[in-house]
């Protein structure tokens, strides 16, 4: 499949919107700006680490509806490692020069000079769009071990000299902070971040909302997510977390006081959601998903698009767990994840899709 192709999936016979009754009416959105980057429609492509690498981006760009793409997390102090030893840029940053724009990419550690001269090279030489600090990542390595990430919700001031740092050396890029509600349910002080993210001179505020304890269990509150709307001045408001349907993308938007929202998890195994959650938001009818024939036609897409950049045996090796993604929720799934989490070449690779990638169309 090529991006042509990829863009025809969804255009196909539409359905409506499963939000005929009063109380999910489609909302009236005022736009998300964050700084001088207009984000149309108002829905973000989560940074997920491991995941939103330039092919999956390619993906989602392919089918549309995402206002703002991003890269996976980049890890600042490696950056600057490998700058100083000549070597090649980080993998996480592949395609990022030549790719359209707007782009955000997103960048940890806990050193603000360090993030700052990051920063710097992110605005001024790879020019992209908006940079984000990671303040919300809950993973072990980068929070016991690199204190940072969700290690620094506990000190906002200490945030706020981070972001001053690299609000200063990026300008007149934009800069945004994605962080949780708190480190955990007994301290969840998300309004204090919120007021030292914004003080600082942040643009836009990313809130998942979970606790940094949570990890990814439980459900998103997004009570307290909009909770956090008044404490802000001037900068937009965007939740992040369960949203996984554009039924809940337009409720997002109906019941909660946010400016725009981020969608994560669920849109890789579904990439196809962000153009239906922009079909929703603007009052038209949505496109079915694809069906299993056009979705394991995306997936070798996809596929390809990871072994131009990484080779055959390495890209094999990374398109793993995303098959298993597209898999999700499929008849013969365990199946399929238990046969092509163990292919090692192309050809392995795509006689497991053709053989064993769910068909029967009664299991969407």
């Amino acid at each position: 499949m090529g991006p042509l192709a990829a863009t025809r999936l969804l255009r196909r016979p539409v359905t409506s919107l499963a939000c005929d009754d009063d109380s999910l009416a489609v909302p009236q959105l005022r736009p998300l700006w964050i700084g001088s980057v207009r984000v149309d429609p108002p829905i973000l492509q989560a940074p997920m680490a491991g995941y939103t690498n330039f092919a999956y981006r390619q993906i989602v760009r392919e089918l549309g509806g995402a206002g703002l793409l991003a890269t996976e997390m980049v890890n600042a102090k490696g950056f600057v490692w490998l700058a100083e030893h000549e070597a090649e840029q980080p993998d996480r940053l592949w395609g990022v020069a030549e790719e359209p724009r707007p782009l955000a990419v997103q960048m940890w550690d806990n050193d603000p000079e360090t993030l700052a001269k990051v920063g710097w090279r992110l605005a001024h030489e790879y020019k992209v769009s908006v940079v984000d600090i990671n303040f919300g990542c809950p993973v072990r390595d980068v929070v016991q071990k690199a204190h940072s990430g969700s290690y620094l919700l506990r000190e906002p001031e200490r945030m706020g000299r981070i972001i001053e740092k690299v609000v200063a050396a990026c300008a007149p890029t934009p800069v945004t902070a994605k962080i949780r509600l708190g480190c955990a349910w007994d301290n969840v002080n998300a309004i204090d971040v919120a007021q030292a993210v914004e003080g600082a001179g942040a643009a836009a505020l990313t809130v998942h909302g979970r606790t940094a304890a949570d990890m990814f269990r439980g459900s998103a509150d997004w009570e307290r997510i909009a909770a956090v709307k008044p404490f802000l001045k001037t900068i937009p408001l965007i939740g992040n977390g369960d949203l996984d349907s554009a039924k809940k993308v337009v409720e997002a938007f109906r019941r909660y006081d946010v400016d725009g929202v981020m969608i994560a998890r669920a849109a890789l195994a579904r990439p196809w959601l962000f153009q239906q959650a922009a079909a929703a938001l603007r009052g038209e009818p949505v496109s079915p998903s694809p069906t299993l024939a056009e979705e394991r036609e995306l997936l070798l897409h996809h596929f390809q698009l990871i072994c131009q950049r990484f080779g055959d045996a390495k890209g094999t090796l990374l398109m793993r767990k995303y098959a298993c993604c597209y898999a999700q929720g499929r008849a013969g799934a365990r199946e399929f994840r238990s046969r092509i989490v163990r292919s090692q070449s192309p050809a392995e690779y795509l006689a497991i899709v053709a053989d064993h990638f769910p068909r029967d169309a009664s299991s969407v």
